[in-house]
């Protein structure tokens, strides 16, 4: 892999925030659901994130999912959120939604990207990710930076 589509895949990894100590309730409420996450079901939340961007009009056309796979994909999610905030993190949840109206919005924002980042894992993935680095002027990139 090139220089160039090294570092587009690491800004786009930036996106996939690692954990660390959580000092907020509403950072602990995020690792705790992070934490309480197996991989099969990180994987099932990012079809679900997939499902609902190929609702866009403008990318609809593209998404093969049926009404009955996006149904099965929302009741899903909604029965792992619904465990994730009553059975794994209930404390959690409790404790940050007292300190911050957004707590479980922001929780979530993590629980997306950790989510994101078991696809970016993926081989087939990444080598989609960095494709457009045969399209893009390298050379012009390279010598702006070099200023």
């Amino acid at each position: 892999m090139n220089h160039f589509a090294k570092m587009m895949v690491l800004a786009i990894g930036l996106l996939s925030t690692s954990v660390a100590t959580a000092a907020t309730p509403t950072e602990q409420l995020g690792t705790c659901l992070v934490d309480s996450l197996n991989g099969k079901e990180r994987k099932q939340l990012a079809k679900w994130i997939y499902f609902a961007i190929g609702s866009h009009p403008e990318i609809n056309q593209y998404l093969k999912a049926t009404p009955n796979d996006v149904d099965t994909s929302d009741k899903y999610v909604g029965e792992l959120i619904t465990k994730l905030l009553t059975v794994n993190c209930p404390k959690e949840l409790v404790a940050a939604n007292k300190v911050d109206p957004l707590a479980i919005q922001k929780a979530f924002e993590l629980v997306g990207q950790v989510a994101m980042q078991e696809l970016m894992t993926n081989p087939a993935t990444m080598k989609a990710l960095t494709n457009y680095a045969n399209y893009a002027d390298q050379a012009k990139v390279n010598e702006l930076l070099s200023k």
